[in-house]
């Protein structure tokens, strides 16, 4: 299907909001984005309802839209609920997945494997969450999917850094996930309810540490600029 202005306005700010070329709370200018991608206020309005909808996105009375906000609030109930949701998204995508679905998930995930041996931080992330998206689809549920929608959502801003690594154990970390998503299929395909939840916690728990180590990083040593220009400058003047 041809691309059209407003819907690679929707795509392009659903980009920068899950990669954080977008700031959590930032506003969006209704004005600047109409003119960009030629539309008129309109259909930019549509689209900042959609992504409401879905998440995206906050719609505050007469103060415009804005990026969907992330705190202390959001992450405490971000990292309590998020396992619940995700292991019954899981069982109830074994008993109701459909096998066009099931081919979805098979070409995601080659197009996620395919990003993660080419470093391909932007594909990784995208690939990643529509993985999961699938995952909600195949559930079939509608009470469940808006809430896995708005828990994605948080799992990309909070996780996009596992997506450079920075070190073998990152790597290698990174792999672990790309065998998990290959094992989730394996066990969709034999219909395999159990080993599908018990993969979600072993997922969750790769995923969880990874955040954490993004959430509350090693603090600087402080020993590590002594020596430098103004330690130097320092010792000068005394």
């Amino acid at each position: 299907m041809a691309k059209t202005p407003k819907s690679n306005l929707y795509e392009d700010l659903k980009r920068q909001i899950l990669t954080m070329e977008l700031d959590p709370d930032a506003d969006l200018d209704e004005a600047s984005l109409s003119e960009k991608y030629g539309l008129s206020r309109t259909p930019v309005r549509d689209i900042f309802r959609r992504l409401a909808g879905e998440g995206y996105i906050d719609i505050r009375e007469n103060r415009g839209a804005r990026v969907i906000p992330m705190n202390h609030s959001t992450l405490r109930n971000f990292f309590l609920v998020a396992p619940m949701i995700y292991a019954a998204i899981g069982r109830l995508a074994v008993q109701n997945f459909k096998p066009t679905q099931l081919s979805d998930l098979k070409q995601t995930q080659e197009r996620f494997r395919a990003a993660s041996e080419n470093m391909d931080v932007l594909a990784m992330v995208l690939e990643n969450n529509r993985f999961h998206e699938i995952f909600g689809e195949m559930s079939g549920n509608v009470y469940l999917q808006p809430s896995l929608g708005r828990l994605l959502i948080d799992h990309a801003r909070i996780g996009h850094t596992f997506f450079r690594p920075r070190n073998e154990d990152m790597k290698r970390r990174l792999q672990v996930a790309v065998g998990h998503h290959d094992s989730f299929i394996d066990a969709l395909g034999a219909h395999d309810e159990n080993a599908v939840v018990d993969l979600v916690f072993e997922h969750w728990e790769l995923s969880r540490e990874n955040m954490e180590m993004f959430i509350a990083p090693q603090g600087l040593k402080a020993d590590a600029f002594l020596g430098g220009p103004a330690t130097q400058l320092l010792e000068k003047s005394s």
